[in-house]
């Protein structure tokens, strides 16, 4: 018996489809190796060696995989094919006790019959420059969250975090809701001229005055253009017509996956995440069982192989006819900053499409695998072509043009449609009714529009992730991952799909603007991703990588230390005495929450916490209410019994019921009042 070892269990039935009764599935569920949970875990003072242990829920799991291993004719490890899953392959292998010239690594890049015999005939040593890749960036991880979170929580608030890539994610979002509280609109006018030309209307838009661009800043300018052309002709100066094409767009990479994701079928992060992890692991298709719908999911890749290409382009010829199949294959290049370890996000096979895959697939995983399915067949097919006319007008020395574009083949578009933010965004008419150069048209109408320049737009999670792609910031792997915990953590919140930062992660990042801008910014962050890169790529070694981080680092951690500057909130004055000394307690922020302290310190060091106050009585189980605060400071009152009782309330419920509608009374100031608005029911408060 052969043994396979995996991380996720998920994978197991889909996989076992393909390996056959000669083998069996072992699955580690992630990390069984790691640093340590509660302490630093790393030996800077020996070449940064990091202190690896077991997992502490991973003892019993551990135990059973050395003794299958034990009893295997042959151990296969097939991690995840990405510089993590080599790392989690490195441990496995450690604590089995194999050497580092042991060949016992396979990976697949997806759940195939051919993928998983392909693996199987070419097993090879774990890759140890992708091993020491991987734990460089955990190193540098760990050394940027353990050491600067306890200076931000002792500087601003307790139980805050910052992260190597988090923290610079976070700052993006902070620095463009600074630019748009700075913006100032500026005024401008769009002018269109509605023409006539036998029955058909023609809008056409103010460009040039005197043949120089021109955009009417003021009504002043507006209405004097309206004067110079009122009663006018409108006379035909220029036509140009042209052919125009549009390419297919290139497979998914997992940042391209996701933004299309959120702005086609506005599924989250969150949500994407899973349903494209389910696909891969395998679901259950009817007539099929278990199976595995698309490749791997974490790439940044555009690359498909030639057997998947081939494929692709026999289904379109099939389905939709020899024009719709480009003479040449499409080759789409990966960016020079990609670590192209294996294919863009696809479909295993075109032969089960979104429709027979429908009856048994979730919402979210139908709606995931059909965009997935649609943007690799696109990306397979021939241009869409379009006939283009370009129509400039003048009167009396203004210009005003119009654009029209008809489609003549559709291409790649009778499949996929790419996602435009405005429908209008190319200001393009449809088919222009027949034009000769000089011809002169009447203008039915003039329709000016007083605008102003709009502010830059805030990230959503999906042009978040694109901007951390542009900018080199973390890896397809990650992304998710860190726009999730700026929102769990409530350093940003969301309007509508927009990310807005917190007073608080306004507030961190001030701080780590101020006293770590060296290395928490977009360019250091993507010079350290090249330089993780060079770990795998060219065996630099990663020590020297880590080092060269921590020497500097470890000034900029001494002088915010060392710093006098706080942003902690000022402490809040109650009326309560303290009963040692005589003065007024305050209440303060500790990492357990909020509890009083004397106004006296560091004479008087009394503390103790909060008493809940009981007031007024429950409206549907008569049981005490208990005063509370919410996290903006406001106070409302809860059900004590709130094991049973859910009941809340922002004014305190006397217990009793409203003699006009039934409602139940609250104090109001001196007065008993309804808490039905509709009602008007008041007796003063004896």
């Amino acid at each position: 018996m052969k043994l396979v070892i995996i991380e996720s269990p998920f994978k197991r039935e889909a996989l076992k489809k393909y390996l056959g009764s000669g083998y069996e599935v072992f699955a580690t569920k992630g990390h069984i190796r790691d640093l340590p949970q509660k302490s630093f875990g790393i030996d800077i003072k020996n070449n940064f060696e990091p202190k690896y242990e077991i997992v502490p829920d991973k003892v019993e799991l551990i135990k059973e995989l050395k003794a299958k291993a034990a009893k295997a004719d042959e151990v296969l490890i097939a991690t995840d094919p990405d510089r993590e899953g080599e790392a989690i392959s490195w441990h496995v292998a450690y604590v089995l006790g194999y050497d580092k010239d042991k060949v016992c690594r396979i990976e697949f890049n997806e759940i195939s019959k051919k993928a998983v015999t392909s693996a199987l005939s070419h097993p090879r040593k774990i890759d140890l420059k992708l091993v020491d890749a991987q734990q460089a960036r955990r190193v540098l991880d760990r050394m940027v969250g353990y050491k600067v979170s306890p200076i931000i929580c002792k500087k601003i608030a307790p139980k805050l975090s910052a992260g190597r890539v988090q923290s610079v994610a976070l700052k993006l979002v902070v620095e463009r809701e600074e630019e748009i509280s700075k913006f100032v609109p500026e005024e401008f006018w769009t002018v269109t001229a509605q023409l006539k030309k036998g029955t058909n209307q023609i809008k056409a838009s103010l460009a040039t005055h005197n043949k120089k661009k021109f955009v009417p800043k003021n009504k002043e300018e507006v209405d004097k253009l309206l004067e110079e052309i009122k009663d006018k002709d409108f006379v035909v100066q220029e036509i140009k017509k042209s052919k125009t094409k549009s390419h297919a767009p290139a497979p998914f990479t997992t940042s391209t996956m996701q933004q299309d994701a959120l702005n086609k079928l506005g599924m989250s992060l969150a949500k994407t995440t899973a349903a494209a992890q389910q696909l891969y692991e395998g679901v259950d298709i009817k007539g099929e069982g278990k199976i595995a719908l698309i490749t791997y999911i974490r790439t940044d890749s555009v690359r498909v192989s030639q057997d998947a290409q081939n494929a692709c382009r026999e289904f379109i010829k099939n389905k939709y006819g020899n024009e719709f199949v480009p003479e040449k294959p499409n080759i789409y290049h990966t960016k020079d900053s990609a670590q192209d370890a294996h294919e863009a996000i696809r479909p295993i096979t075109m032969d089960i499409t979104p429709q027979l895959a429908k009856e048994t697939l979730t919402s979210d995983n139908y709606k995931l695998y059909k965009l997935i399915y649609e943007r690799f067949l696109a990306s397979q097919m021939s241009e869409a072509e379009y006939a283009s006319v370009a129509v400039n007008f003048d009167c009396e020395g203004y210009g005003f043009k119009v654009n029209g574009k008809t489609m003549e083949f559709p291409g790649y578009t009778s499949v996929y449609k790419e996602f435009v933010e405005d429908d209008n965004k190319d200001g393009m008419a449809g088919k222009l009714p027949k034009l000769e150069e000089n011809e002169t048209l009447k203008c039915e109408k003039i329709i000016p529009e007083q605008k102003f320049t709009k502010p830059p737009v805030r990230y959503t999670e999906a042009s978040l992730v694109k901007a951390m792609e542009e900018k080199g910031i973390g890896r397809p792997a990650t992304y998710a991952a860190t726009i999730t915990i700026l929102q769990t953590r409530k350093y940003t919140t969301k309007d509508g799909k927009y990310l807005v930062p917190t007073e608080l992660g306004t507030k961190i990042t001030s701080y780590l603007s101020k006293f770590f801008s060296g290395v928490i910014n977009v360019k250091f962050t993507a010079h350290m991703e090249s330089r993780l890169d060079d770990i795998a790529v060219k065996d630099e070694d990663w020590h020297s990588v880590v080092a060269s981080f921590w020497h500097g680092f470890e000034n900029l951690l001494v002088r915010a230390d060392a710093s006098s500057v706080s942003m902690k909130e000022p402490p809040k004055e109650t009326d309560i005495i303290c009963e040692k000394c005589g003065h007024k307690m305050l209440i303060r922020k500790g990492r357990y929450g909020e509890f009083l302290a004397c106004s006296n310190f560091p004479k008087c060091r009394n503390t103790r916490q909060i008493e809940e106050k009981l007031v007024g009585v429950c409206p549907e189980c008569g049981s005490k209410m208990v005063q509370k605060r919410s996290k903006t400071g406001r106070t409302y009152f809860a059900c004590s019994n709130n094991q049973n009782c859910k009941f809340m309330s922002w004014d305190i419920p006397t217990g009793q019921k409203c003699p006009k509608c039934g409602g139940y009374l609250v104090q109001k100031g001196k007065n008993i009042v309804c808490s039905n608005h509709e009602c008007d029911y008041t007796k003063q408060n004896n």
